[in-house]
């Protein structure tokens, strides 16, 4: 069994080994762990089982990692999206009202087309003809939007009918732990701690349970019945013309998610081969695109590779066998749903928050100097936490490009690909 492991991950080839690659396993399971608790709180507001979301989560991100490490070869984890989780349910099902089935319907339309790109040349044509600096703001403008959501859940800013948004109470209890939260997880990070994010999580749930905010329910359980959201999806449903910007959201947010991830990733890991070419990059995007399909399957928002799965490749893991233990870490994961339950939404808003910060970094690849590029993409950035809409957000971010670059003689800037979305989202917020 061992050599065949050696030999089906070229283990000897990519200078590693089998302990040093489950070391790695357990490093990337560590720093991405807490979406098997954020993910299905989220999902609930969206009215979904928590406890069916939450053995979802773990079953998708089991299997998209283990597919990734054996059909790709890749050191790369996959789990659903935080940021396309927080779009599927506060603007789908929030503001637009679509039930949840509806939305997964969307989900999984958009992974097709994903599937679809990334099995034909559209793949580069697509990617190649959206703007570079809209790519860089879609990513800070989400990072904001799952920001508000976090000092939302929190209580740090609260509704008023002034002013729209003001200040929340610190003194409270609730409001208290979810800064504290924040500042624990972004000191460890600094730190270079090794599952920071959780173990904010964890500290902040466990205050929770000593000062009487949370009761304890126990460590592990059966895992949770799939049943509730299993092939619930409503693919008709979101077969009609208001859903077209929503499953465009969907597509681009996760393409553009998944090719920045594993090339950042494949140079981590040395990835490429003696003429620079990453290793098996086709087999991982196919594997990424399919996952996201499977993962509508049993209920969540598109599955996407983790960005997190760097933390692996740095303690040595090379080959797709760090994904394959990564998988097995969130199998046992199922057993412990009655831990996840206790966490309250303050508990995990701090980490919201942190991955908001981290997530506003791409602002630093911006164009500065040609304001052409550069306002299209800040007007992106803002009106995706204000219009408290991923998809909104990104259609204005792509008119506004179109129709400055228009007027400022760069017309021939605009790629035929960027004109046409433009020209979609118009009649949607017009018509729609």
């Amino acid at each position: 069994m061992k050599q065949a492991l050696i030999n089906f991950f070229e283990i000897d080839m990519r200078q590693t080994s089998i302990p040093r690659e489950c070391i790695a396993g357990l490093t990337t399971y560590i720093t991405m762990a807490y979406i098997v608790v954020v993910n299905p709180e989220m999902m609930a507001q969206a009215g979904m089982d928590y406890d069916a979301s939450f053995t979802a989560t773990c079953v998708a991100a089991a299997t998209a990692s283990f597919a990734m490490g054996v059909v790709a070869n890749w050191p790369v984890a996959l789990a659903p999206g935080v940021g396309l989780s927080a779009f599927f349910t506060y603007t789908v099902v929030g503001e637009l009202g679509y039930s949840w089935q509806v939305a997964l319907g969307a989900v999984f339309l958009s992974s097709i087309l994903f599937i679809a790109i990334s099995l034909t040349p559209l793949r580069k044509l697509v990617l190649a003809s959206i703007p570079r600096n809209l790519r860089f703001a879609i990513a800070a403008g989400i990072g904001l939007f799952i920001g508000f959501i976090g000092l939302k859940n929190s209580g740090i800013v609260v509704a008023d009918s002034a002013s729209y948004v003001s200040l929340g109470d610190l003194a409270s209890a609730e409001t208290f732990l979810g800064l504290l939260g924040f500042i624990l997880i972004t000191v460890l990070s600094i730190r270079r701690i090794p599952g920071a994010i959780i173990l904010g999580i964890a500290s902040i749930t466990g205050l929770a349970i000593v000062l009487g905010k949370v009761d304890y329910y126990g460590l592990i359980s059966q895992p949770p019945p799939l049943t509730p959201i299993l092939l619930e999806l409503d693919i008709l449903g979101a077969m009609n013309v208001g859903m077209v910007t929503v499953v465009l959201a969907f597509l681009f947010v996760n393409l553009f998610d998944t090719a920045g991830t594993l090339f950042a990733v494949a140079d981590s890991a040395k990835l490429n081969d003696e003429s620079n070419n990453i290793t098996n990059i086709n087999a991982a995007l196919k594997t990424d695109s399919i996952s996201s399909m499977l993962g509508t399957i049993v209920g969540c928002a598109p599955v996407t590779s983790y960005v997190e799965s760097s933390a692996g490749v740095s303690a040595g893991g090379r080959t797709g066998l760090t994904a394959v233990f990564t998988a097995l870490f969130f199998c046992l994961t199922i057993f412990v749903s009655p831990l996840a339950s206790m966490v309250p939404p303050y508990a995990t808003a701090g980490a919201l928050i942190y991955v908001a910060m981290i997530m506003l970094s791409g602002l630093q690849n911006l164009d500065w100097h040609d304001q052409t590029e550069l306002i299209p993409a800040l007007i992106t950035v803002v009106m995706i936490p204000m219009s408290f809409s991923i998809a909104d957000g990104i259609a204005i971010g792509f008119i506004s490009f179109a129709v400055i670059k228009t007027f400022t003689g760069k017309s021939q800037e605009v790629s035929y690909v960027a004109w046409a979305l433009s020209a979609l989202f118009a009649l949607k917020l017009i018509f729609i």
